[in-house]
């Protein structure tokens, strides 16, 4: 049986008599944020004010779902909400027309693969329900509450055990024949660079050479722990990165691109490093915004994710 922590109850909310009242369900938002380790359940506010959190653990799909269906339903039973959003580990199919709609993709999670995720978790509310990336939510949440608001065209890029970009074109997450796989872009090698790609499909990926599973590669049983912003480790991460970021610059143009996940936010001297690699790497042919960094950290931190699933919600009532 699974044990669903749950964190930042709801205050009681008062009005001009002093009566307590509860928050009125139109005004809420429903979210899952669905990840490889854990699923962060959040209730909260169309403006991102968080009211009720709940985190259980990704095991098997069948003690999962249901374990967030029930807080869901909790939910729904003492304050309702208007809209849910389930931004999700991938691959996931996104196209509406697909019989596949909703469902995880070849993923090496054991026993998700074809998990029906979103038919599971909205099937038994009644209310426009949103389903994008885990990345795509990030980059929507950082847009409305962090780092891009104001911003139409932008780019989020997590580093951790794997490489994902949340990519948002024109204020929509980019769509076509699947979500972005900006990760798995094939990258030039520096010369001297001869370590294998952790990454089992490409040789040359950028989630293949500069993920944090790419980086224990390169580290040969070294510690991570400690590096200095000198050690040799970081040149060929900081070129892969930059190439990616070159990529994103020259197709679609985002007026900033943020880099977050464990191995940057570890390394905050990667950021500056990766901007001027990128500068460089582009010559002079087009040229980045003047004000402010461009290549720059979440402002939300590790609430980009949670949040994520809200403003996923909020994409879908807005298309409702």
């Amino acid at each position: 049986m699974i044990d669903a922590s749950v964190s930042n109850r709801m205050s009681p909310v008062l009005d001009v008599q002093g009566t307590t009242v509860l928050p009125k369900s139109g005004m809420l938002r429903a979210g899952v944020e669905l990840g490889g380790t854990k699923c962060v359940c959040t209730l909260a506010y169309e403006d991102g004010k968080v009211i009720d959190q709940a985190t259980v653990p990704t095991l098997h799909p069948d003690e999962t779902l249901p374990a967030i269906v029930a807080i869901l339903r909790t939910w729904w039973d003492t304050q309702g909400f208007a809209a849910l959003g389930i931004a999700s580990f991938g691959p996931i199919e996104l196209n509406p027309a697909s019989d596949q709609h909703g469902r995880i993709g070849a993923t090496t999670k054991a026993g998700w693969a074809g998990t029906d995720v979103r038919g599971i978790l909205s099937e038994p509310f009644d209310v426009p329900t949103g389903f994008d990336t885990d990345v795509n939510g990030a980059a929507l949440a950082e847009m409305a509450w962090g780092c891009a608001v104001g911003m139409d065209d932008f780019a989020y890029v997590t580093v951790g055990t794997g490489i994902g970009v949340g990519l948002v074109v024109h204020g929509l997450p980019t769509r076509g024949i699947g979500h972005s796989e900006l990760g798995h872009i094939r990258v030039p090698r520096l010369p001297d660079d001869v370590v294998p790609s952790f990454c089992r499909f490409h040789d040359d990926c950028v989630e293949g050479l500069a993920s944090g599973s790419a980086l224990a590669l390169r580290l040969a049983g070294r510690s991570a722990a400690g590096l200095s912003a000198e050690d040799a480790v970081w040149e060929p991460m900081v070129h892969t990165l930059a190439v990616l970021c070159h990529t994103l610059v020259c197709a679609t143009g985002p007026h900033r691109i943020a880099i977050g996940g464990g191995v940057v936010t570890g390394q905050p001297h990667l950021l500056a490093r990766i901007e001027a690699a990128l500068i460089a790497s582009l010559n002079g042919y087009m040229r980045l915004p003047a004000k402010g960094p461009y290549v720059v950290a979440p402002a939300l931190g590790d609430k980009a994710g949670p949040l994520g699933s809200i403003a996923v919600a909020n994409l879908a009532l807005v298309a409702a």
